[in-house]
């Protein structure tokens, strides 16, 4: 790993080496010494940066709830068809993989949002802003006619949301309960049913 240059350069090789711990093994054995160790650092080194293991992952946390959101609203921006656009939402939606790193990363610092404030904090901002790039969408496709929504463009933005969160679940756990393609088409079938729209 090369030599970073500036603070800013070291939290960023910093966070990049606890993205990576946490992907290949989880969040609960993750130790501020590993993570020296992956970044090339000495412990004494990181704790000059980050004074503790919550201050590393709070950033990681807030780092990669900003990509997620960032690339998820860059990929339907420049698509004008509400059809199109509600159909590559919901395909970026879920992980890609049980090896999808940032999903993987997202949903193992979500666990600790049922005992820490600051994490329920920007889980919830993960999930209002997925839910309002939805909300634009539906309300866009209702306007134009395209869409019959079934209920309240927030209340099928909300159910879509939470329906990504529990299959990303089970598609990230050793033994997945479903597949990335029957995922999608669990999605996808909520979708058509809640906009009266065939998005295949």
């Amino acid at each position: 790993m090369g030599r970073p240059k500036t603070q800013t350069d070291r939290r960023l090789t910093l966070v990049a080496a606890a993205e990576s711990i946490i992907a290949k093994r989880g969040l609960a054995d993750v130790t501020l010494r590993d993570v020296a160790n992956e970044a090339g650092m000495s412990s004494s080194a990181l704790l000059y940066y980050y004074p503790g293991l919550k201050d590393l992952l709070d950033d990681v946390q807030r780092k990669a709830v900003e990509r997620f959101c960032t690339i998820r609203a860059a990929s339907v921006a420049a698509i004008a068809d509400p059809r199109s656009r509600l159909k590559t939402m919901i395909e970026n939606g879920l992980p890609t993989d049980a090896d999808d790193q940032l999903c993987r990363l997202l949903l193992e610092l979500g666990a600790y949002s049922r005992s820490d404030a600051s994490y329920a904090a920007r889980h919830i901002t993960l999930f209002e802003r997925q839910v309002s790039i939805y909300v634009g969408i539906l309300e866009a496709g209702a306007a134009t006619g395209i869409f019959k929504l079934h209920a309240s463009s927030e209340t099928i933005a909300r159910s879509l949301v939470v329906l990504e969160d529990g299959l990303g679940l089970h598609l990230v756990n050793v033994v997945p309960a479903v597949d990335q393609p029957s995922a999608l088409a669990i999605l996808t079938s909520y979708a058509e049913l809640a906009t009266g729209c065939s998005l295949r």
